[in-house]
């Protein structure tokens, strides 16, 4: 397995990964995306193909510091079991600390038993129960 974080540019790749999202990946978004110097891709390549990737976005507050949201995870069911999810929040943990964040976190559905073992497993823990409650905009 090969990780490899995407800067700016790398939109090929993006959209190479399509199948990993849970939506197509757009050229426009992945552009914008990957032009922000505090968000973050990388991608986990199996025989040179994508296996899984890793989302994460540095959130500053003036009274906060900054930490890193773990946007998404998502690995492909072919290669699922396989140590990919952790390592890919491993090494966003990793860029995390390094690049002077004080945290990382991330929200999931309490039922989602794939999301709840594979963050437990890269030593995330549940301090308190949450609840998350959204917006939605046109």
């Amino acid at each position: 397995m090969e990780l490899r974080w995407l800067h700016a540019g790398d939109v090929d790749a993006v959209v190479g990964a399509g199948h990993l999202f849970d939506d197509d990946a757009t050229r426009e978004w992945a552009e914008r995306f990957l032009d922000e110097p505090t968000h973050h891709l990388c991608i986990a390549y199996v025989d040179g193909e994508p296996a899984g990737f890793v989302s994460g976005m540095e959130m500053t507050h003036p009274d906060k510091g900054t930490e890193m949201f773990l946007y998404e995870l998502g690995v492909d069911e072919r290669h699922q079991g396989q140590g990919i999810a952790t390592a890919l929040i491993e090494t966003l943990a990793d860029l995390a600390a390094g690049r002077g964040c004080y945290g990382m976190w991330v929200l999931t559905d309490d039922d989602n038993a794939a999301a709840m073992s594979a963050y437990t497993r890269a030593g995330a823990r549940n301090p308190t129960p949450q609840t998350m409650l959204e917006w939605t905009f046109n």
